[in-house]
């Protein structure tokens, strides 16, 4: 298997009967649509690692080579961009547009950028692919220069066609605040279709151990499935030293292997750098990349621990999971707690105008935390370690595995 994120995303990758198929939907859709005189909205629902992009990537590499080439095609001459709000993500789509001639790196932009550029030209863009677009922002974001009240709404009042991926589990942040019943009622008044995928194409793991990641991720500890170690290399840890060793040899073996972490680690700074640090355990955050390579294909990211905000929408071979302070294990009970006073990443949660029921806001800022160790429990190919750093969540989990292999 490769380790370069263009390959797994690449155009030329083959598809599977049910991608190829919802290609060629989305393909007749738009076809159906590009000469209406209102815009129109496919959206493509799954959870993390069921091949929502790369699916994108196959259907924009087609309409930009019907536009530029195929001068029988009714795309032929359209004007057509992809968008994807995450800055990692977007470098690899333009590293996949360098050697294809039909493909450009102008074509790959930031919503924002893509936005605030047609706004001033008062220009409209034919069909545009979204992808990531629960990370859209649904509210104003002075510091990303977005001046308009939602993206989502702003591309479709720009476009005749609007194809996007949504995933309401990878909403993270409140200035990018979506629900699936937000998404549907802002789409409502225009013509819409929907597809949703549903097989787990990123992990090996058993259907049984991605529902107890689904369970885990909706507050409930439940026994481990008895496959659960079945073709996949899943371990749970009491030690994170060892965790972290154990992930530099798998790194040193086959490569993309690191630590990943949730928030919860209150700052203290030691040279420069923000420390995670668990017993002998000791590493920093990861450093903001500056480089056009993705965070986890550098190699010196196996010093750093990853965020969400690095590995999401990326695959590792095996990822070593810490569940940090803000999720504990309720005492005398199979649930988790999220512990709000705990959550260190504190630009997550600012005040939107549209929320002001205070027991409405905990419950979706917790909702968003336990989203967030859904996205970084779904990142291992080939295996998935877990650490947790309240003792008793630690000791459960342990005590679940040692049942295991009884």
């Amino acid at each position: 298997m490769s380790n370069q994120a263009i390959e797994k995303l690449s155009p030329f990758k083959t598809l599977t009967d049910e991608q190829a198929q919802l290609v060629d939907e989305v393909i007749l859709f738009a076809k159906q649509h590009l000469t209406q005189d209102f815009p129109a909205v496919y959206t493509i629902l799954g959870d993390a690692g069921t091949g929502k992009s790369v699916v994108l990537s196959h259907l924009f590499a087609r309409l930009q080579q019907a536009a530029r080439v195929q001068s029988d095609s009714p795309f032929y001459g359209t004007h057509n961009y992809f968008l994807v709000n995450h800055p990692e993500v977007l470098k690899v789509y333009k590293q996949i547009a360098g050697p294809i001639k039909t493909l450009l790196k102008k074509d790959y932009q930031r919503p924002t950028s893509f936005i605030n550029q047609l706004y001033k030209n008062n220009a409209n863009a034919d069909i545009v692919v979204i992808d990531e677009a629960h990370l859209l922002l649904s509210k104003p974001d002075h510091y990303n220069n977005f001046y308009h009240e939602n993206q989502l709404l702003e591309i479709i009042k720009r476009a005749k066609v609007v194809v996007l991926v949504f995933d309401q589990y990878q909403v993270l942040r409140m200035k990018s605040f979506w629900t699936l019943e937000r998404l549907n009622e802002l789409i409502t008044p225009y013509p819409h279709q929907s597809y949703q995928l549903k097989h787990q194409f990123r992990m090996t793991a058993s259907d049984d151990l991605i529902a107890w990641f689904n369970q885990l991720t909706n507050g409930l500890i439940e026994p481990l499935p008895k496959n659960a170690c079945d073709h996949y290399d899943f371990r749970i840890f009491n030690d994170a030293e060892k965790m972290r060793q154990l992930i530099v040899k798998r790194n040193q073996e086959v490569g993309l292997s690191r630590i990943l972490s949730t928030s919860g680690y209150p700052s203290t700074l030691d040279g420069g750098k923000h420390y995670i640090c668990e017993g002998d355990f000791k590493m920093p955050w990861d450093q903001y990349n500056f480089t056009a390579t993705p965070w986890a294909e550098l190699p010196q990211t196996i010093d750093e621990v990853g965020s969400i905000y690095t590995c999401q929408g990326f695959d590792l071979n095996y990822a070593g999971i810490i569940i940090g302070p803000v999720i504990s294990q309720k005492p005398g009970t199979n649930q988790l707690q999220v512990n709000l006073d705990r959550f260190t990443d504190t630009e997550a949660f600012k005040k939107r105008a549209d929320l002001t029921d205070p027991d409405q806001i905990i419950h979706y800022e917790k909702r968003m935390i336990l989203n967030a160790l859904n996205v970084i429990l779904k990142r291992g190919v080939k295996g998935t370690y877990l650490y947790a750093h309240d003792p008793l969540l630690r000791q459960t989990l342990f005590e679940l595995s040692q049942a295991l292999n009884a």
